[in-house]
C-alpha cells in the first residue's frame, strides 16, 4: 500500500475534497496563493511553510493541486501531533513564470520547496507564443534569474530541501548546466505521454535510499512512471562531482536505456541518506488516479479545460498493462521518488519546530527510513 492519508484510505478519495478535518475552521492546514507582493505571508514560528513553485503559467493542470494535496495529506496523518503542539502546515503557491513571484531564500521559517511541471519551452526566452515548443506561452524571462539565485541558496543551505518534477527539473538542469533541453520532434515520436518506463542507473542501485527502490523492482531496475513531456534533458557530459544521475528514459516498455536524463540528485541530507535537492522528469505527484479522475471530471464539467486536454489526461490516467498491477507500481515510484523524501524532511521540520517550542512528540523522520511503504497501516496519529 502506498503512503497516503488515512482518511482517504478508509473513506475513499472524495473524502479529501469536502470533509478533510485539517481544512476545517481552526484546522491545522492552510493554502495561500501568491501572485502579487501584497499577498506574501507573514512568517510564524508555529506555521511550517512549504513553498510550491508553480511553473504552469496559468495553464490548467493536475500536478500543482497534487503537490498541494501532498502537503495536506501529510497534515492529515500528523493531525493530532500538530493540534497538540499548536503547529500548522501551510502550502504557499508562488506564481513564478506568469507573475515573477519567487519564494524567499531558506531561513528559520522556510526550508521546504516543491517545484511543479508546466507548459512551453524550458528556456523562457524561447517562449514566443508562436512556436510549437512554446505551446502558446509568451513570457517575461526575468523570473529565471531569481529562481537560479534561489537554487543557489538551497544548494548551499544544508537544511533546505527542493523536490522538483518535470518543468522545474528542466529549469534545474539549465541552472546547473548539466543538460540541454531537446524538443521531442517527430523523430522521437513527439510528446512522451502515458504510463511508461524509466530505468535506474548503477549509481542509484548503490544509493542508500534509491538502493531500496532498486530492491523492490525487477533485476532490470525498470519502474513505471506517469509521463507527459515535450522535452528531453540530454546530458552535456559527465555530471559534476556531487551530482548523481538516478534515472534515464527508455524508448518504450522494455526498451534499452536511452540518452535522456530523467532523475538527478544534487544534494543529500546531512546523514547522507535521503535526497534533499532532487528532480525528476516525470510526474510522481500524480499518484492517486481515482482522485485525479474525479478532479478531472469536475474541471471538464465546469468548462475549465478543453475537450482535447481532458481526453489526453483521461487516456493517461486510465492506461494500464496486462498481467501487472499498474496502480501498485506507480505508487512504488511515487513513494520512493517524491512522497517518502518529502515526508522525511517535513517530519524533521515538525519535530524540530515542536522541540523548539518545548514539546516532545512521537514523530521522527527516521520512521520513514524504517518503514517507507507501510505508513498507511501505521499512521502517526498519537
Amino acid at each position: 500500500m502506498p503512503i497516503a492519508c488515512q482518511h482517504k484510505v478508509v473513506h475513499g478519495p472524495q473524502f479529501c475534497v469536502s470533509d478533510c478535518p485539517v481544512t476545517a475552521p481552526c484546522g491545522i492546514f492552510d493554502y495561500q496563493r501568491i501572485e502579487t507582493p501584497d499577498q506574501l505571508p507573514i512568517a510564524d514560528e508555529r506555521i511550517i511553510d512549504v513553498a510550491v513553485l508553480d511553473m504552469n503559467h496559468g495553464w490548467p493542470n493536475l500536478g500543482h493541486d497534487s503537490l498541494v494535496h501532498l502537503v495536506q495529506d501529510a497534515a492529515c496523518d500528523t493531525f493530532e501531533i500538530l493540534k497538540s503542539t499548536g503547529l500548522k502546515l501551510r502550502a504557499l503557491s508562488y506564481d513564478v513564470r506568469r507573475s515573477a513571484m519567487v519564494p524567499q531564500n531558506p531561513n528559520q521559517h522556510l526550508n521546504l520547496y516543491l517545484g511543479t511541471g508546466g507548459p512551453g519551452n524550458i528556456d523562457p526566452k524561447m517562449n514566443d507564443g508562436q512556436s510549437e515548443a512554446s505551446q502558446g506561452i509568451l513570457e517575461d524571462p526575468s523570473w529565471e534569474g531569481k529562481v537560479f539565485d534561489l537554487f543557489d541558496a538551497i544548494r548551499e543551505n544544508k537544511k533546505a530541501v527542493l523536490l522538483a518534477v518535470c518543468h522545474t527539473f528542466g529549469v534545474m538542469c539549465r541552472w546547473a548546466g548539466i543538460a540541454t533541453p531537446q524538443f521531442r520532434g517527430p523523430e522521437k515520436g513527439g510528446k512522451s505521454t502515458g504510463i511508461l518506463e524509466n530505468i535506474l542507473t548503477p549509481e542509484a542501485r548503490q544509493h542508500p535510499w534509491f538502493g531500496r527502490f532498486a530492491e523492490a523492482l525487477p533485476e532490470t531496475g525498470r519502474f513505471r512512471i506517469v509521463d507527459n513531456r515535450l522535452f528531453d534533458l540530454i546530458p552535456n557530459g559527465p555530471l559534476p562531482d556531487g551530482l548523481i544521475a538516478i534515472g534515464y528514459e527508455t524508448p518504450g516498455i522494455n526498451g534499452a536505456q536511452a540518452e535522456a536524463l530523467t532523475m538527478v540528485e544534487w544534494r543529500r541530507d546531512q546523514a547522507g541518506i535521503m535526497p534533499r535537492m532532487f528532480g525528476v522528469n516525470h510526474h510522481p505527484e500524480i499518484m492517486d488516479r481515482a482522485r485525479q479522475l474525479m478532479i478531472l471530471e469536475r474541471k471538464h464539467d465546469r468548462h475549465e479545460v478543453s475537450d482535447r486536454w481532458y481526453q489526453e489526461r483521461i487516456d493517461i490516467l486510465t492506461q494500464s498493462y496486462p498481467e501487472e498491477n499498474s496502480e501498485l507500481l506507480l505508487a512504488l515510484t511515487s513513494d520512493y521518488t517524491l512522497v517518502a523524501p518529502f515526508r522525511f524532511h517535513l517530519y524533521r521540520e515538525i519535530r524540530l519546530r515542536a522541540e523548539a517550542l518545548g514539546h516532545s512528540i512521537p514523530l521522527h523522520e527516521n520512521q520513514i527510513l524504517e518503514t517507507p511503504r507501510s505508513l498507511c497501516s501505521q499512521p502517526f496519529l498519537s
